[in-house]
C-alpha cells in the first residue's frame, strides 16, 4: 500500500532572484535544445542548469554537466537563492489551462511517497530507455535531490482529499507561475493535511502518469544508498498525486516522426492535417500518416485490425521493426508534419488521444505501452519545489511561514 507523508522541501526565494517565470521549466524530457538555450539566457539561476545542463568542451569524469549541477545547487542554497519550505508539509498544486475551447483546472497534492519495487501499489504503464536511466542516475548521484516531481494518478475518489483541496486552494498561493503555454501553476504549503492524504490513499493504487524514468532511477539510487548507508530519505520520492476520476487530466498523444526509408502509401488519402486529426480514433484504432508523394506532402488515415489503444496497435503492427533510435516523439502534430516537409523525417505517424481508463486496462492486463506513448498534460513545472535527500538548509526570514 502507498505510504504518503509530508516533507520539508526547498524552493526559490523570488525576493532574491526574481519571478518564477525566469527560473522554472518544463520537465527535462520536454526541453528542446532551443528551449535549453532560452532558459539559460533567462536567468543565471534557472533550474535548467540543474536538470539539463550544457555539455562543455573538455568535460570529463571529474568536470561535467552533473558536477556543475551539484555545484550550482550547493551555491544556490548557500546564497539563499533556494530556501527551506519550513517543517514537513504537504503541497496542494493547481494547474489552470485552456483545452478544447474550455477553461480547465486539475488539482493534486505534492507529498513524499515511499518507493516500492515494480509490481506493488505503484504501477507503470510505459517501458523505459536504459540510456535515459543511466543519465538521470548520474545526475541524482551528483545532486542528491529530487529536482522534479513525477505525476501519478489514482482512480478511487477521495472526498477527504477533495475537501482538503477545496479548503486549501482558496488561500493565496505560496508560489505561482504562468508557463509558455499559458498554463497557470499554483502551489501552496500546509502543515496540516498530511494525515488526511496519507489515510485517504492508504489502500489505493497509484499509476505513474509521467516520470517512469525518474521513478526507475529513484529505485536504483535507493538500492545503492541502502547498501552503503541503510534506510534514509532515498527510500521515498517527491510526487504529485492526482485523483483521475475527479480531476479528469487530459491524456494527449506523442506522435512519431521516423527517419529512414519512407513507408509505402497505405490508407485513405485526405486533404490536410486538420482532416487527419479529425478522423483518427483510439477505439477502434486508426492513425494518420504524413509522407512525401511526388514532392508534396500526402496525408492519409489508416485503420488497424487490433484492440486499442492505437499507440500500442501501431507499434505492434506497423512500427514493430523500427528501431526506437529512429523515432522522435513529438507532442505537436504540425511539428511532426513539418519535420517531413524539411526532410528531417521520412514519415510522421499521428496518433489520437487516449484515456486514463484505457491505460488502466492495459496495466490490469499486465502489459506496458511502448516508451513515450502518452503525455499527461499539462505537467507540473520543474523548479516549483525540490526535495533534498541530505540535510535541508536554514529558513531565512524571507521564506513564507
Amino acid at each position: 500500500m502507498p505510504i504518503v507523508r509530508p516533507f520539508a522541501g526547498i524552493w526559490y526565494d523570488p525576493a532574491r532572484v526574481g519571478p518564477l517565470e525566469l527560473l522554472t521549466t518544463p520537465p527535462y524530457d520536454a526541453i528542446t535544445p532551443a528551449d535549453q538555450e532560452r532558459f539559460y539566457r533567462a536567468s543565471s539561476h534557472n533550474v535548467v542548469r540543474l536538470i539539463l545542463g550544457r555539455r562543455e568542451p573538455g568535460d570529463d569524469g571529474s568536470a561535467n554537466q552533473y558536477t556543475r549541477a551539484s555545484s550550482f545547487l550547493r551555491s544556490w542554497i548557500d546564497e539563499g537563492v533556494l530556501v527551506s519550505t519550513g517543517p514537513p508539509r504537504v503541497y496542494p498544486y493547481e494547474l489552470s489551462f485552456r483545452r478544447d475551447g474550455a477553461d480547465r483546472v486539475v488539482r493534486g497534492v505534492v507529498a513524499e511517497v515511499a518507493l516500492e519495487p515494480w509490481g506493488g501499489s505503484i504501477v507503470p504503464h510505459e517501458r523505459t530507455f536504459a540510456p535515459v536511466i543511466r543519465d538521470r542516475l548520474r545526475l541524482l548521484r551528483a545532486v542528491q535531490t529530487n529536482l522534479s516531481m513525477p505525476y501519478l494518478v489514482y482512480r478511487r475518489p477521495s472526498p477527504a482529499v477533495t475537501a482538503f483541496l477545496d479548503g486549501s486552494t482558496g488561500a493565496p498561493p505560496a508560489r505561482e507561475v504562468v508557463d509558455e503555454a499559458g498554463t497557470r501553476h499554483r502551489l501552496w504549503a500546509f502543515d496540516e493535511g498530511g494525515a488526511i492524504v496519507g489515510e485517504a490513499l492508504r489502500d489505493t493504487e497509484l499509476l505513474i502518469a509521467d516520470g517512469h524514468h525518474r521513478y526507475a532511477v529513484a529505485l536504483e539510487y535507493r538500492e545503492e544508498m541502502r547498501a552503503a548507508h541503510g534506510p534514509g530519505p532515498w527510500d521515498a520520492m517527491m510526487m504529485l498525486l492526482v485523483d483521475a476520476t475527479a480531476e479528469r487530466p487530459p491524456v494527449l498523444p506523442l506522435h512519431r516522426a521516423v527517419a529512414g526509408r519512407a513507408p509505402a502509401p497505405t490508407g485513405e488519402r485526405v486533404r490536410d492535417l486538420a482532416e487527419v486529426l479529425a478522423s483518427i480514433r483510439d477505439d477502434p484504432p486508426s492513425y494518420g500518416t504524413v509522407a512525401r508523394d511526388d514532392g508534396a506532402l500526402a496525408y492519409r488515415v489508416s485503420s488497424l485490425d487490433a484492440p486499442p489503444p492505437t499507440v500500442e496497435a501501431l507499434h505492434r503492427t506497423v512500427l514493430g521493426r523500427t528501431p526506437l533510435e529512429a523515432i522522435r516523439f513529438v507532442p505537436d502534430a504540425a511539428l511532426a508534419a513539418s519535420m517531413v516537409a524539411d526532410g528531417s523525417a521520412s514519415a510522421a505517424y499521428l496518433l489520437p488521444p487516449t484515456t486514463v481508463d484505457r491505460i488502466w486496462e492495459v496495466v490490469a492486463a499486465g502489459r506496458r505501452l511502448p516508451p513515450k506513448s502518452t503525455s499527461f498534460w499539462p505537467k507540473p513545472r520543474t523548479g516549483m519545489l525540490l526535495r533534498p535527500l541530505t540535510s535541508r538548509p536554514r529558513t531565512p526570514a524571507s521564506s513564507p511561514p
